[in-house]
């Protein structure tokens, strides 16, 4: 976490938000579902990445059209990185 952004995603309302957002797509990782499959999502992502110069607006910080539920490979992905392992369908890690 950066740490300009730490008060953020620390406080209640970011907390609230993101529980709330996470409820209202069934807890499901979007972007696989979208894909058929089901897979439960873990982060809410910001499509928007926070920076220092958005770190005080509430359109790219607490607005649901700005956010998406993902599983942690969709992250990864979504940030450029790849994972260390790999997951079948069910979401369970391939050894």
């Amino acid at each position: 976490m950066k740490e300009y952004a730490k008060g953020f995603y620390k406080s209640q309302a970011w907390k609230k938000c993101r529980e709330a957002y996470a409820r209202s797509v069934g807890g499901l990782c979007e972007p696989c579902r979208d894909r058929g499959l089901i897979r439960a999502g873990e982060i809410v992502h910001h499509r928007e990445h926070i920076s220092p110069d958005n770190i005080s607006d509430p359109r790219v910080l607490l607005d649901w059209g700005n956010l998406q539920l993902v599983c942690r490979e969709c992250h990864a992905k979504l940030h450029g990185r790849e994972r260390r392992y790999r997951l079948d369908e069910m979401g369970r890690v391939i050894v």
